[in-house]
């Protein structure tokens, strides 16, 4: 049976040294990298939590038994799903799949955008829930931090190329081809490179992530 509120679908990796923020290592180190993805990770979920959307699911790679995951899932109360899927668009495109069949609307997130707040979730459900059939959060780097919608859209998800500069411009072009009105929150920004960790910390960071920052210094 299909509920009628709406899931937030949060992507997770673990924090495994070496392979998480690969691009931050040069600056930071393995360990110290992996540190500030898992704080990453923990701030996503306090937001997800405040966000008051009617579930929330982490969808983890590698799968959900991982013991972070399980610290997740203890400490925030979320549901634990594992990706599936050879590329980032198959692992989206499973999880919003399962998603709809059992809730309306469905917001997928990362864990690399250190601004998103409370209030981007909350208009991303409000719009999905009136009259647009999918939410985009671009970033600056071409990407999205955020895709929401009330059907599942393959065609949004295949043949991309993932970590490039047009993959916000291709979904846009795809909407408008399939005829869907859509919304966009503001632009955003992830921190993946040495110069986001200076751009961060001179916005007065969370308690957690400060002090991954601090120690990368």
């Amino acid at each position: 049976m299909i509920r009628q509120g709406s899931v937030l679908l949060v992507f997770a990796k673990a924090p495994i040294a070496g392979r998480v923020k690969t691009r931050l290592i040069p600056a930071t180190g393995p360990g110290k990298a992996a540190a500030l993805h898992a704080a990453m990770v923990l701030q996503t979920l306090r937001t997800a939590q405040r966000s008051g959307l009617d579930a929330i699911e982490l969808w983890c790679q590698p799968p959900a038994q991982h013991s972070f995951f399980r610290f997740c899932r203890k400490r925030f109360g979320v549901v634990l799903k594992s990706q599936r899927g050879l590329n980032l668009g198959a692992r989206i495109v499973h999880a919003l799949s399962d998603a709809l069949k059992r809730y309306r609307r469905a917001v997928v997130i990362g864990t690399d955008c250190p601004e998103l707040c409370v209030r981007d979730l909350k208009q991303a459900e409000q719009w999905l829930n009136g009259p647009y059939a999918a939410v985009l959060g671009p970033c600056e780097d071409g990407g999205y931090f955020l895709i929401g919608l009330r059907r599942l859209r393959p065609e949004l998800f295949r043949d991309i190329a993932w970590g490039g500069s047009e993959v916000v411009e291709t979904t846009r072009l795809r909407l408008r081809r399939l005829g869907l009105r859509w919304a966009e929150l503001s632009l955003g920004w992830d921190l993946d490179r040495p110069e986001d960790l200076l751009r961060w910390a001179s916005r007065r960071p969370s308690r957690s992530l400060g002090r991954c920052l601090r120690n990368s210094e």
